[in-house]
């Protein structure tokens, strides 16, 4: 069944040629995307184009609702890495305007159109878009600087070793960089940094030498905790699963550790890091024995999984 013509679905595809954009993002689920964030239907003249943010499964959810057209729920990584990466570059859109501080990884990731390209939408069809069109041409890479200067102002500083890592934002980032500022100096000091990711780069710090001194795999990268510090003096490796929403050293976990770092020679530290106790009683019966557990709340402390490991009198 051949689908109904929509005149609104070939103007947008209309304003995306206009703005140049490659052949890939001037296709249906792009022209349907950008009539999506306008809040327009198929009857509604361009002036009436707003502002809204939506999140990938909104837009989609907007595409069926508005213009009968239903995409699978597996379209979403498509819309984000073929359509509103490319929208973002092109000063269509912008990332999280109500929650600049989201993780890039976040559920609640939205995305809105520009103003400037608002009021590019509302002149469409009238005596006053070539000018505008002119206008955003000649703005849009202002504007796509201006969008990211306002984001890397939420970006998360590491400082080690002298240089400024940039982490990506979120909450998750923060708690890493401040087990490395924190936790490390008191429980690991003169460690080394091995590895770190980030959610934006899954290996922001890669030493590779520094691994494979130790027999670690390199072709692994995925399996490896958030954060790997390792401890010369006492030839012990720190494994650390940062925590805030998934993922403590749990007894699946800590296997999955052991086997990855088998042929690894030195000693495993493993340590689940908590930003406070709330979370970390929410995640109590999933730590696994012979563990560790640090709160960035009362960093001084350590709470042991180890059984009679630490047991032994105190003189005080």
């Amino acid at each position: 069944m051949t689908a109904a013509p929509m005149p609104k679905l070939t103007e947008a595809r209309a304003i995306l040629a206009a703005l140049e954009l490659p052949r890939a993002q001037q296709n249906e689920i792009s022209a349907l995307t950008l009539l999506a964030l306008t809040g327009l239907t198929e009857t509604d003249d361009w002036s009436r184009a707003v502002r809204r943010s939506l999140r990938v499964h909104d837009i989609l959810e907007e595409i069926k609702a508005r213009f009968g057209r239903a995409y699978a729920e597996n379209t979403r990584e498509t819309v984000r890495r073929q359509v509103l990466h490319q929208f973002q570059q092109a000063g269509i859109v912008t990332r999280n305007p109500d929650d600049p501080t989201l993780a890039t990884n976040s559920p609640r990731t939205h995305y809105a159109l520009t103003d400037s390209m608002v009021n590019l939408l509302r002149a469409y069809g009238s005596d006053e878009w070539g000018a505008e069109l002119r206008i955003f041409r000649t703005t849009s890479e202002a504007l796509s600087q201006v969008y990211r200067r306002q984001r890397d102002q939420t970006r998360v500083p590491l400082l080690y070793q002298g240089r400024v890592y940039s982490l990506s934002p979120g909450e998750h980032n923060r708690l890493q960089a401040t087990v490395i500022s924190e936790f490390g100096p008191r429980f690991a000091p003169g460690a080394h940094l091995l590895y770190l990711g980030d959610t934006e780069r899954k290996h922001l710090i890669v030493d590779e030498s520094g691994l494979l001194r130790l027999n670690v795999a390199l072709s692994q990268h995925d399996k490896l905790p958030d954060i790997v510090l390792h401890d010369e003096t006492r030839n012990a490796l720190f494994l650390i699963e940062v925590v805030t929403s998934h993922g403590p050293v749990s007894h699946k976990r800590r296997r999955e550790l052991e086997q990855f770092f088998a042929e690894c020679s030195a000693g495993r530290i493993y340590v689940s890091a908590f930003g406070d106790f709330s979370v970390f009683k929410s995640f109590l019966n999933e730590i696994a024995w012979e563990t560790e557990v640090w709160l960035s709340e009362i960093p001084d402390h350590l709470i042991h999984f180890n059984g009679d490991h630490y047991l032994r009198p105190r003189s005080e």
